[in-house]
C-alpha cells in the first residue's frame, strides 16, 4: 500500500525478517534501545531476533517496512498474541526521518492488516525509557493498561491495547 505524507509518499512493503530493507529496522532499533538500557548494540540485536521469524509471517503476522524515494524511513510488525488479538512489535521510524508522522502511518498500516486478517485487538507493550513511544501510542488511540500516575521506570514494561473494527464485521 501507497500512502502520502505531506509531499513524500510512503509505499509499505511486506518483508521477511532477514529482508535486506527490514536490516535498518532491526540495526537502528538494537543501537538506540542499547543506548536506552544500559546494555550492548550486540546483545539487544540478538534481543530483538530472539523470536521466530516465522512469527512475523501471514497470515498470524505481518512486518512491513515504510520506503520513501527508495530508502527504508520506518516499519514494524505483529505477530499473533491469542485468536482475536495482534501483538505489535518493533515500531521504528529512521532518526533522520522523525517527526514526519511516519510511526503513525506505520501503526495505521499494521492495525488495517491485522484488522483485515480478523484480529479485533491490538496489545503491545514498550519500555519505561521510551516516552516518544507512550506519546505515539496514546496519540494513535491506545489504552494504557497501567497507572500512568507511577514514575515511569516504577512502571516497567509499559501495556496498552486497542479495541479494532474488522473488515467485514457488522
Amino acid at each position: 500500500m501507497t500512502t502520502s505524507l505531506g509531499t513524500t509518499a510512503l509505499q509499505f512493503v511486506a518483508v521477511h525478517q532477514t529482508d535486506p530493507l527490514a536490516a535498518p529496522l532491526i540495526e537502528e532499533l538494537a543501537l538506540e534501545y542499547s543506548s536506552r538500557y544500559d546494555t550492548t548494540p550486540g546483545q539487544m540485536y540478538s534481543e530483538l531476533t530472539s523470536y521466530p521469524a516465522d512469527e512475523f509471517e501471514p497470515p498470524g503476522g505481518a512486518l512491513v517496512v515504510a520506503i520513501a524515494e527508495g530508502v527504508p524511513v520506518a516499519g514494524g510488525a505483529f505477530r499473533q498474541y491469542d485468536s482475536t488479538t495482534a501483538e505489535l512489535k518493533r515500531i521504528w521510524t529512521s532518526a533522520s526521518h522523525r517527526k514526519r508522522g511516519y510511526g503513525k502511518l506505520v501503526v495505521a498500516e499494521l492495525e488495517r492488516i491485522a484488522s483485515e486478517r480478523g484480529y479485533r485487538r491490538v496489545y503491545l507493550t514498550t519500555g519505561w525509557n521510551q516516552p516518544e513511544a507512550v506519546a505515539l501510542y496514546l496519540s494513535t488511540g491506545y489504552t494504557a493498561l497501567y497507572d500512568r500516575s507511577l514514575p515511569s521506570a516504577e512502571v516497567g514494561v509499559h501495556p496498552f491495547e486497542k479495541s479494532l473494527s474488522c473488515e467485514g464485521a457488522e
